[in-house]
C-alpha cells in the first residue's frame, strides 16, 4: 500500500518540492498550508489532497489529525516543514519577532509532534520528518533568532529518536544549506540591508529544493536520521567536530566581512 503522508507549508519553496516528490514516488499526500489558495494549487497539480494547516494553532493542528484519519485512517509520514526567517543583530530585532518565529518555527514542529504521536503509538508506527536547517549548527553572526529556533528543532528531533523508537517511530532531521528558495518572502529582518545574511546566501546556492527535497525522500525510506544536503555543510559540520579551530576561524572572518560593511571598519 503507498505511503500516506502528510506536509506543512507545502503550498511552497521545499514542502511543495517534498511533496511533489512523494507523489511522484506514487504516496498519497495531504498538502497543508496556511495559505488555503496555495494548497489547493498545489494538491491540483499534484492529483493530492489539501487541508488549510496554521501551525501556530493547536485545534488546526487537531483538525489536520482528524483529516488524515478520514481520509486514510492513519498517517505514516509528517513533515514538519512549514517556517519562516528571521535576522538581525541580537539588540536590534524585537521581542515580538522573537515571539514570532519560536511559535512558528519551534513551537509548530513541537505541536506536530504532540499531535500525531499518540496516533503513530496506536498505529505502532511512523515517521516525523522535522526541517531544521545548518543554522542549527553553524550559528552564524547576527541570524541568532533563526539559529535558536532551528537548534530547538534538532534538539526536539534527537530527543524524540530515542523517545519514539520504542514504540516503532521514527525520526528524521533535515539541516539544509542555504537554497534558492521563497522564505525570505516570508522573512523578518529589522537590521540594516546588509546584515541579511540569509537572503546573500540563498542568492547564491546552487542547491535546489528539489535536490534537498530528494535527499529526504531516500532518508525516510532508510530510516536516516540526520540529513546534511549539502556538501559544504557536511564539512563544516566536520570542521566543528574535529578540527574546532578551523570552523572557529572560518565563522570570524565570514562575520569581519560583514560587520565591516555594517559599521564602516576597515
Amino acid at each position: 500500500m503507498s505511503a500516506r503522508v502528510l506536509v506543512t507549508g507545502a503550498g511552497s519553496g521545499l514542502g511543495r518540492a517534498l511533496a511533489t516528490r512523494w507523489a511522484a514516488d506514487g504516496a498519497r499526500v495531504l498538502v497543508t498550508d496556511v495559505d488555503a489558495g496555495a494548497a489547493a494549487a498545489v494538491a491540483g497539480e499534484l492529483g493530492a489532497e489539501h487541508h488549510v494547516l496554521d501551525v501556530r494553532s493547536d485545534e488546526s493542528w487537531d483538525g489536520a489529525l482528524a483529516r488524515v484519519r478520514q481520509l486514510w485512517q492513519g498517517v505514516d509520514v509528517v513533515v514538519n516543514n512549514a517556517g519562516v526567517g528571521l535576522g538581525g543583530r541580537i539588540e536590534v530585532v524585537p521581542m515580538a519577532d522573537w515571539d514570532w518565529i519560536i511559535d512558528i518555527n519551534l513551537k509548530g514542529v513541537v505541536r506536530g509532534c504532540r499531535t500525531f504521536t499518540p496516533l503513530f503509538k496506536q498505529q505502532g508506527g511512523g515517521h516525523f520528518v522535522n526541517v531544521a536547517s545548518m543554522a542549527a549548527i553553524m550559528n552564524l553572526p547576527a541570524m541568532a533568532p533563526y539559529n535558536v529556533v532551528k537548534a530547538g528543532v534538532l534538539s526536539l528531533s534527537e530527543t524524540l529518536r530515542f523517545e519514539l523508537a520504542p514504540h516503532g517511530v521514527a525520526t528524521t532531521v533535515v539541516c539544509p544549506g542555504f537554497f534558492q528558495t521563497n522564505l525570505p518572502g516570508a522573512a523578518r529582518n529589522p537590521d540594516v540591508p546588509e546584515v541579511d545574511v540569509a537572503s546573500k546566501l540563498m542568492a547564491v546556492a546552487t542547491v535546489t529544493a528539489e535536490d534537498v527535497a530528494d535527499q529526504v525522500v531516500r532518508a525516510v525510506a532508510d530510516k536516516r536520521f540526520l540529513v546534511l544536503t549539502h556538501e559544504d555543510g557536511r564539512q563544516s559540520y566536520d570542521f566543528k567536530r574535529t578540527r574546532p579551530e578551523v570552523f572557529e576561524a572560518q565563522v570570524a572572518a565570514f562575520w569581519d566581512r560583514m560587520r565591516s560593511k555594517i559599521e564602516g571598519e576597515k
